[in-house]
């Protein structure tokens, strides 16, 4: 067990533990699971999950392997990674919305878009976007300022803010939209392939129409719309050496360090795609849960609002210098990860520790399970922030807690989304404080590729002083 998670003393009070679907004592049969799947793939795991290192067993993916113990990920992701690729379900759901980007290429596809992209998000250049990240967040926090005492949905507002930012840092000339189109065009295209289909589940040919995908389709085009207007006015001013210096203009300049290529069209189009919906959705996501569970407590709230205050008012925040806020946002994405599952599929029989890993199975990480295992956390189910602090960090294995992956396929916009996430919620603690609407239906987690609120997050905004 974790040393940082013995962090309550005997008779402590409570903690606010979050509502989530109760997992099941026994694996229901084939129509009960694609159901099930189908409607929320939370409501699939079991006890068993959640206290077993390895859990093997047949289903309707065939041999699945779910793997939660620390060390056997590290071998899994990053010590025999290159004997498990993505899955074909996944790419199934996700290439035809996304594209063959980063997210979804396998191969050497893959390792060249990653040697071409990973300059852009350096550590240098992610410090380099603080500043539009803080005027981003003053400028919801002015938002919030004038909607004293009314309702909001709080998952809206973090779509805004989110896009706003990368209106400020990616796309720095505009994003061709309103914000609020685009952002319910990604709810959209994100419910519609969001549910497992049980035509990718058994692998019929993707000539078979999907239900989801039939319903995507006007996202889809809203977003090649979109795309291909930036991309053709970018590629003007890069002509006319006018291009700002912003991730858009270094995706249409980047080059393979090792071979000096550059990215096809189809491949800027799929990656600029990809920080757009799945970027900014995961971030926008996590903000979201952040509020929540600091309306439900208080202690958590109040020592927020005290780091955010110690800074002069009007200035900008460094994320870096706001460690509880920061431990607020990665307990966060402990509870509610950004990506819930992640699956492969060997291309060799392997072991993992004792378990028979047939060629062709499926093994599968979830962070879900992962960051509320028993034998990992105490009082896993337990909102506590300070896990994280940096006295209690050190003491957390590193294969315990991922919500951006590990090994070579790690999220490469982790820095990014983590600054973005800090800075912005500590406008949104410094402006406001939320209270949740009395008549709202239970909050609890819906999969639909990420983690959101099932019925949305109506909450009451009252200024901070007012």
């Amino acid at each position: 067990m974790s040393s940082a998670s013995a962090l309550v003393a005997p008779g402590a009070p409570l903690r606010f533990r979050p509502a989530v679907p109760k997992p099941l004592r026994a694996q229901p049969g084939l129509f009960g699971f694609l159901k099930a799947a189908r409607a929320n793939p939370l409501t699939t795991w079991l006890d068993v999950h959640f206290e077993k290192p390895v859990v093997a067993a047949e289903g309707a993916l065939g041999r699945v392997t779910v793997v939660s113990d620390p060390a056997l990920i590290r071998y899994l992701y990053v010590e025999n990674a290159a004997n498990y690729r993505k899955d074909d379900l996944q790419r199934r759901v996700l290439a035809p919305g996304l594209g063959n980007g980063l997210l979804t290429a396998e191969g050497d596809e893959w390792k060249l878009q990653r040697r071409t992209l990973a300059p852009i998000f350096s550590a240098r250049h992610v410090l380099g976007f603080n500043a539009p990240m803080n005027a981003a967040g003053a400028r919801m926090a002015r938002r919030l300022a004038r909607r004293e005492g009314t309702s909001i949905d709080v998952a809206l507002e973090m779509t805004r803010v989110t896009l706003d930012v990368l209106e400020r840092t990616i796309f720095t000339q505009g994003l061709a939209s309103e914000p609020d189109a685009l952002g319910r065009a990604i709810t959209r295209f994100l419910e519609s392939v969001g549910p497992i289909d049980p035509l990718d589940v058994f692998g019929l040919p993707a000539f078979i129409p999907r239900i989801g995908r039939l319903r995507a389709r006007p996202a889809l085009r809203f977003f090649a719309e979109i795309v291909d207007a930036l991309i053709a006015r970018r590629r003007d001013l890069i002509a006319r050496d006018a291009a700002p210096s912003d991730l858009l203009t270094l995706l249409l300049k980047a080059q393979d360090p090792e071979t000096g290529q550059g990215l096809t069209d189809l491949e800027v189009k799929a990656n600029i795609v990809t920080f757009i919906a799945a970027g900014h959705e995961t971030t926008a996501n996590a903000l979201t849960w952040a509020l929540y569970c600091l309306s439900q407590d208080p202690d958590a709230r109040t020592r927020v609002e005290a780091e955010v205050d110690a800074v002069a008012p009007g200035a900008d925040f460094d994320a870096d210098a706001l460690p509880f806020t920061k431990a607020v946002m990665e307990e966060t994405m402990r509870l509610f990860p950004p990506v819930p599952f992640m699956s492969r599929q060997a291309t060799a029989e392997d072991r993992i520790g004792r378990i028979k890993i047939p060629k062709g199975s499926l093994v599968m990480v979830a962070p879900y399970v992962l960051h509320r295992h028993k034998t990992l956390w105490r009082e896993p189910e337990a909102f506590m922030p300070e896990r994280f602090l940096p006295e209690n960090r050190a003491a957390i294995p590193r294969f315990s807690y991922l919500p951006f992956g590990a090994g070579p396929r790690v999220c490469i916009g982790q820095s990014f989304s983590l600054q973005e996430a800090v800075v912005v919620l500590a406008h949104i603690a410094r402006a406001a404080r939320f209270t949740l609407a009395e008549d709202h239906a239970p909050v609890t987690p819906l999969h639909r590729v990420t983690l959101r609120p099932e019925h949305g997050l109506r909450m009451t905004v009252t200024p901070r002083g007012a």
